[in-house]
């Protein structure tokens, strides 16, 4: 991306006052000199546009002011007619008027070409900025046209007073009306979301009242109980599981210990969602996680990936050096954005969804967001394909840079750019860790965060139904227990949040139509082994894109999870619910045998001989994760990822009803429900308090 920097121009609105100059010269100085005042018009026009002329930056208004004073000239002093003169203000305005219209026509709001000034190239393409500036046009079209009666049916000097009137009017719009209109587009269908909860923390003294109760002990909903609890907030969380974790779990056989898929997290550098939960926590990144070392398989040969940026950078300038450049620069760029999408996060801890910096941090950081984040929002209005292709011609290289494009498990034709950066591509911007000790170590460590700060952790409590009265919760409901709180946090798929624990009762049709028709994202089929033999000269993590496998051998990364000596191992490959038969019947433990037996003969060409050392075996379905999680289809993350969905509000329709987890923004993987419960934690307390800090 070639962000170009603004040269020195007069700035778009005061460029309009001054493109009215001869115009009010014309209008004024006719009054008194007749036929010159068009002579003296028409050279101050020539004079203030002949370097834009020069510089071929057209600007309609102005071509059509200097076409206006030559037709205007040559019909006084060569046929001499009067009616330039005559009728100055009627023919200059609707002649303005006929100019603001055309422009508008051909999708060329005259105002658009002004406001190039004022704002970088990132903003010309978008929809909304020509939006904006047709709504803006047309005023003006408005304001020419009624001017142009004025001046038909009007006296002096009340024409004169109207008209200027009307034009302070233009101007005042012209100015208000860009800072105000993407802010309500953005924010228009959250506003009635926007209810407010107020809580004293600790406040909730009854043996079942809590200031908040967290549906669900997945990482997003134990994120937000954590900043709760060190606030002070009563927190209570139910987990219809025997542990805590959610995808963020681990399980053992006979002394191996295997995760239920998080084994490559991101967000832990110094501006990460990550590594600020882990500052709440009074930890370090290197307490609770291992650098990842990965290796890719394509076309047969084995690439070993550096941690180490600059080092990528040249491996693949070497195994592509056609592209030695585009690859430089696509790297340079990728990192400017990535930077700029976590510029703000000393505020809140993470990155806000442009809703929230309407709400947050006001209407004018949305206005200003892309010329303060060019390169970022340049990816986030664009698909990863779209990207790609705009750097590179080498299609391998292309695939190569969609190997981790899994981690959000959409192809790069359907995601946006945006999110392929910062959910596959930072892992080589700014490494991938293992949690030490497994993933389980991650969620228990919250866990116990919770439960010393005075909260509350119920295993085995899965909650029947939420409880609403007068369209705001009052709490939930577990068997025949009911727990009380003004806000509840669902860490749970927004369709089982909405459909079964809520009911449609409490909704109205549009959403309940809106929450039925979301696509879920793809699921996944792990196979478990506990091999006798020792693998540490493999990498941590192998992505076998030949056969669309993702290995990990967890004790690599910590010997810990294997007896000594062993390994433990994980393969995963994306798997479709449907393809499975009803859990628990004959066909389908036989269906579940032979893609495990498939999926380890694919893995022996990675790892030789695989079968011979197997020593404990244990495989996922979809309907495993479906049972254990709860969530539909057993989605891994949630919805469907792509460019195209969009993702429930993290506020609800129900007063004091909260979502977290991979349901809303931003998404899946460690990192994406971490930062939802930042952001819900954050909103609970009024976004008033950015002090996380141990």
């Amino acid at each position: 991306m070639n962000v170009k920097k603004s040269s020195r121009r007069i700035p778009g609105q005061l460029y309009i006052i001054i493109s009215f100059i001869p115009w009010i010269l014309y209008w004024v100085l006719t009054s008194f000199i007749g036929e010159l005042g068009v002579i003296v018009a028409f050279a101050v026009s020539l004079v203030m546009n002949i370097f834009q002329l020069f510089r071929r930056e057209f600007n309609l208004m102005d071509v059509t002011t200097i076409v206006y004073f030559s037709i205007a000239s040559v019909g006084i002093f060569v046929f001499s007619i009067n009616v330039f003169i005559d009728e100055s203000g009627f023919l200059g305005y609707f002649t303005l008027f006929l100019m603001a219209v055309f422009s508008i026509v051909v999708k060329q709001p005259f105002t658009f070409q002004v406001s190039k000034r004022d704002y970088p190239e990132v903003y010309w393409r978008d929809k909304l900025f020509l939006l904006v500036n047709q709504v803006i046009t047309g005023v003006w079209a408005i304001v020419f046209l009624l001017n142009a009666f004025v001046y038909l049916f009007l006296r002096s000097p009340i024409n004169i007073i109207v008209s200027n009137t009307l034009i302070v009017i233009g101007i005042v719009f012209s100015i208000i009306y860009p800072l105000k209109a993407p802010a309500r587009r953005v924010y228009k269908e959250f506003i009635r979301y926007d209810w407010r909860v107020d809580v004293s923390p600790g406040r909730s003294n009854g043996e079942d009242e809590y200031d908040v109760i967290i549906v669900g002990a997945g990482i997003g909903g134990l994120t937000c109980g954590v900043l709760l609890s060190k606030h002070g907030y009563k927190v209570l969380v139910l987990e219809q599981h025997f542990q805590v974790g959610g995808y963020c779990s681990s399980f053992m056989r006979k002394g191996f210990i295997f995760n239920t898929g998080v084994e490559d997290v991101s967000g832990l550098w110094d501006k990460g969602p990550v590594n600020y939960l882990l500052n709440v926590l009074g930890l370090r990144g290197e307490d609770l996680f291992i650098e990842n070392t990965r290796r890719i398989i394509f076309k047969s040969k084995a690439i070993d990936i550096p941690n180490n940026l600059d080092r990528l950078v040249e491996l693949l300038c070497q195994l592509f050096p056609e592209e030695k450049e585009n690859i430089q620069l696509f790297f340079i760029d990728a990192r400017k954005a990535y930077e700029e999408c976590y510029k703000d996060t000393y505020l809140y801890g993470v990155p806000l969804p442009a809703e929230l910096i309407v709400k947050v941090q006001g209407e004018r950081k949305l206005l200003d967001y892309p010329r303060e984040h060019p390169y970022f929002y340049d990816w986030m209005n664009k698909t990863y394909r779209e990207k790609l292709d705009e750097y590179f011609r080498n299609e391998d290289l292309k695939i190569l840079l969609c190997s981790l494009i899994g981690y959000v498990g959409v192809e790069p034709e359907r995601v946006s750019a945006g999110s392929a950066l910062t959910g596959s591509l930072s892992y080589f911007l700014k490494g991938g860790y293992y949690p030490k000790g497994g993933a389980q170590h991650l969620a228990e460590t919250l866990r116990k965060y919770i439960e010393e700060h005075s909260g509350k952790v119920l295993l085995r409590h899965r909650v029947d139904k939420i409880l609403i009265e007068n369209g705001r919760v009052v709490g939930v409901k577990c068997r025949d227990k009911v727990f009380k709180a003004p806000i509840v946090v669902a860490n749970a798929n927004a369709k089982k949040v909405f459909l079964e624990l809520v009911g449609r009762e409490y909704l109205n049709e549009e959403f309940v139509k809106y929450i039925e028709n979301l696509k879920m994202s793809p699921s996944a089929f792990m196979v478990f082994l506990g091999l006798d033999i020792d693998l540490s000269n493999y990498p941590t993590l192998i992505i076998d894109l030949d056969n669309e496998l993702h290995i990990v051998i967890n004790s690599n990364a910590d010997p810990a999870l294997a007896p000594k000596g062993k390994s433990s191992i994980t393969i995963t490959t994306f798997a479709k619910y449907h393809d499975f038969p009803e859990r628990g019947t004959k066909e389908y433990y036989m269906k579940k045998k032979e893609v495990a037996e498939r999926i380890i003969q694919k893995a022996e060409k990675v790892i030789p001989n695989l079968s011979k050392h197997i020593v404990v075996q244990d495989a996922a379905t979809p309907k495993t994760f479906e049972a254990y999680t709860l969530t539909p289809e057993g989605a891994i993350y949630s919805f469907d990822q792509s460019i195209e969905t969009k993702k429930p509000y993290f506020k609800t329709p129900i007063k004091g009803l909260y979502l977290v987890g991979a349901s809303t923004f931003p998404g899946g993987g460690v990192e994406g429900v971490v930062i939802s419960g930042i952001i819900c934690a954050n909103d609970i307390m009024s976004w008033r308090s950015t002090d996380f800090s141990p």
